[in-house]
């Protein structure tokens, strides 16, 4: 509908939006959110955990986060705020990118008959336990003032929500803690939260962030280097996560070893949280020495990124 509007129209709401960015306000009738929970694949209906919260919020609302968006990832771009592997939501960045980057360190670690040990991490929660006060000092650290901070800090504040069940609506519930599902401004404040935590990660393992999913790796050729170092991340990594806010779930952080020895060496073995991590394959199509699956799986991947890379130099 907003597409819609007669050039009249456009332009008293851009007038609207103005006036509201003047006074840095973002309105509490903007800050309603509906949830409507879908069930997960292959869940049990009966747990509550098995939903995934869809949130649902104004139209108008989202159209004024846009701009204020753009002007902040412009600004955090032109400062190099973001961390060169956070691949998130970012212009000519993807996952691809981090499939290729993983396929070339385990390929370098079989070149040296290495192990190549990675682990994939999960955050609970992450948006709904982001602390707001964090993301504000964050940003004024990166140079963020004036109206657009004083905007966000508004942004951020008064949200409640309802929970919908077909036409049935829930007690409204105040959200005090995360940024809004939903919103476009929370990928961009959620990424400043968590741009830290690269700095707590040695210059010797390798990682990978795409917004809040995060990997790192260590290759050796000792498989108890591997665990040494790895752990020594793993613990710096859950010793900032307390200090921010946020929590890595041991039942979802996965540890898998890439081996040309496989069965030769025992597996590793890695704490989080005094939680051993489990060690499974990943769910993508590839093998422990990476050999079966790759040209069904990860060439294609390859392939797509140096036509990108052509296309955008040509």
């Amino acid at each position: 509908m907003l597409r819609r509007l007669s050039p009249e129209s456009q332009t008293s709401l851009l007038a609207f939006f103005n006036l509201l960015w003047d006074a840095a306000c973002f309105p509490d009738c903007w800050k309603m959110a509906h949830i409507i929970p879908l069930l997960k694949p292959s869940k049990d209906p009966s747990l509550p955990t098995s939903y995934r919260p869809i949130a649902l919020t104004s139209c108008l609302g989202k159209t004024y986060e846009r701009p204020i968006n753009h002007r902040l990832v412009h600004f955090l771009e032109a400062e190099g705020v973001f961390d060169r592997n956070q691949c998130g939501f970012r212009a000519g960045r993807s996952t691809v990118d981090h499939l290729v980057r993983l396929e070339t360190s385990i390929r370098e670690a079989f070149v040296h008959r290495q192990h190549c040990v990675c682990v994939f991490f999960d955050l609970q929660k992450a948006y709904d336990t982001t602390w707001r006060y964090g993301i504000l000092r964050d940003l004024y650290s990166y140079g963020v003032r004036g109206r657009m901070l004083r905007c966000i800090q508004s942004f951020l504040t008064g949200w409640t929500f309802q929970v919908r069940l077909g036409s049935i609506l829930s007690d409204v519930f105040l959200q005090e803690n995360g940024v809004p599902q939903g919103g476009v401004l929370s990928v961009t404040l959620f990424a400043v939260k968590i741009n830290s935590l690269a700095k707590v990660v040695p210059t010797s393992v390798s990682y990978s962030m795409y917004v809040d999913d995060l990997q790192i790796s260590f290759s050796s050729c000792n498989l108890s280097s591997c665990e040494r170092q790895l752990q020594l991340t793993i613990n710096k990594m859950s010793k900032w996560a307390d200090q921010n806010g946020f929590r890595f779930s041991p039942e979802k952080t996965i540890c898998v070893p890439f081996s040309l020895r496989r069965g030769l060496s025992p597996d590793p073995v890695l704490h989080l949280n005094d939680v051993n991590i489990s060690w499974d394959l990943l769910p993508i199509s590839c093998d422990w020495s990476l050999s079966k699956y790759r040209k069904r799986a990860i060439s294609p991947l390859v392939l797509q990124q140096e036509f990108a890379d052509l296309e955008q130099k040509y």
